[in-house]
């Protein structure tokens, strides 16, 4: 029993430590990706517009950007895609995934077809 408590006791330190993150509504229930992992990229999409956001689930880009897509998303969330901006020199942004709006940008390259569904997780959506 006392194990058990300060092992409880420790875990709570711990996470009470750490820079805490913040788990936010999912989008949609499953995605598209090109592979069970969604590690591949699916296409390049270029941006047709700028797109700021304060939501952390998304990625915020300007106008002719580049954008690897990573998963699209299915349901009621299919507006959606999640991918990761490419500037002109690969250290002027944070490289991280994130979603946009399908509408904001055009297909540039196709690379892998989407035909793998996989159900998304509550890390999808997750937010430091």
């Amino acid at each position: 029993m006392a194990s058990k408590l300060w092992l409880a006791l420790s875990l709570w330190l711990l996470l009470s430590t750490c820079e805490g993150g913040k788990q936010m509504s999912k989008l949609s229930t499953k995605k598209l990706c090109a592979d069970a992992d969604c590690s591949h990229p699916i296409l390049i999409a270029q941006a047709l517009q700028d797109f700021n956001t304060a939501d952390c689930r998304f990625i915020t880009f300007r106008q002719g950007q580049l954008i690897y897509v990573y998963a699209m998303l299915k349901g009621r969330g299919n507006l959606f895609w999640a991918g990761t901006v490419q500037d002109s020199y690969y250290g002027q942004q944070e490289a991280r995934i994130g979603h946009f709006p399908s509408s904001v940008v055009k297909e540039v390259l196709p690379l892998m077809p989407a035909d793998t569904e996989v159900k998304t997780t509550n890390w999808d959506f997750y937010c430091n």
